[in-house]
């Protein structure tokens, strides 16, 4: 419970900052839904990340992933981490509201103090992460979580922005996967640092171990590191120990080859290109007004300019304003 109500936006950022549940759920919000004020808080942010540990879940649909999750947040509190957890959840294509039901599943978790669950909301990333994934980890990392994990919804080979957003990824299949990992060579067995089989007391489960061995062969070992084939049944715990220790051992590794710095810079690099492009398209956008786009969409429509033609003479419009 808080003690005193919020008396101004410093205020609350300090105490979001300090990890308390109501400002920092709020500051999630206000970035979520792209509030002005989601400005003053990430700056407020910024200078504070940087440190927490991201460690991205992905994977298939009913692969126990927020089962698993709810796993390696108790045994990092076991050891002394504490762990803020993000977790996205899909957007129906109609209402624009989701789910949003890892907090149910993930409830054994609630009252401790020590772990932050967040369900967020696609909004139509193609990738299965929200808009505003990072940034919602952002503030996490510095509200002082140690280690942030990120489930992703399970769509498959799109899932390649948790690649960008975590330091360490971990793609969970389940037993069943076996014969279905040559056709998730293309994308999901490119962007695993870490490789799961849950569920392993069903049958197959050694077989598709095999499977993704055989795939991980015909793959360049990233950074030196040769992803690690781990076997897990999350609903009684069995393998999360050894699976955190893994986690550990890449965070290790990252850390001795450069490899953290690396990601990170780039995960910068990206966040700052988006930023840019927004920027500019609005300001291009201005200045070519709506009488001009419009007139660019009616010479597209009658096929009087192709695409390319029309991007070039609106760009042209937005330079000569």
């Amino acid at each position: 419970m808080l003690a005193n109500t919020v008396t101004g936006p410093s205020d609350f950022v300090a105490r979001a900052l300090a990890g308390e549940r109501v400002p920092l759920a709020r500051a999630i919000s206000l970035i979520e839904n792209e509030s002005p004020e989601a400005v003053a808080v990430l700056d407020a942010c910024f200078a504070r990340t940087g440190k927490a540990f991201r460690i991205g879940i992905t994977g298939p649909p009913g692969a126990g992933k927020s089962t698993l999750v709810t796993r390696l947040a108790q045994e990092y509190r076991r050891r002394g981490e504490t762990v803020g957890i993000v977790a996205v959840d899909p957007t129906s294509p109609f209402s624009g509201g989701a789910l949003l039901g890892d907090r149910v599943r993930m409830a054994e978790l609630a009252g401790d103090d020590g772990i932050f669950i967040r369900s967020m909301a696609t909004r139509g990333s193609l990738g299965g992460l929200a808009v505003h994934t990072s940034q919602a980890c952002d503030v996490l990392d510095a509200a002082g979580f140690t280690r942030i994990l990120i489930e992703t919804v399970g769509v498959g080979q799109s899932e390649l922005e948790v690649a960008q957003t975590a330091d360490s990824t971990a793609v969970v299949l389940v037993p069943e996967s076996g014969d279905g990992i040559q056709a998730m060579k293309a994308g999901l067995m490119e962007i695993g640092d870490l490789f799961v089989i849950n569920k392993a007391d069903r049958e197959g489960a050694e077989r598709a171990a095999y499977a993704i061995h055989t795939a991980l062969d015909l793959r360049m070992p990233a950074g030196g590191w040769t992803p690690p084939v781990l076997s897990t049944v999350a609903s009684q715990g069995t393998g999360v120990e050894e699976l955190v220790d893994r986690f550990e051992e890449h965070l290790i590794h990252l850390q001795g080859h450069s490899g953290l710095e690396k990601r990170r810079r780039r995960r910068i690099e990206q966040h700052l290109e988006e930023l840019l492009r927004a920027r500019l398209w609005q300001d291009s956008r201005a200045r070519i007004g709506d009488d001009v786009w419009q007139r660019g969409v009616d010479k597209l429509v009658s096929r009087e300019w192709t695409p390319h033609r029309a991007a070039a003479e609106l760009a042209e419009a937005a330079r000569t304003t």
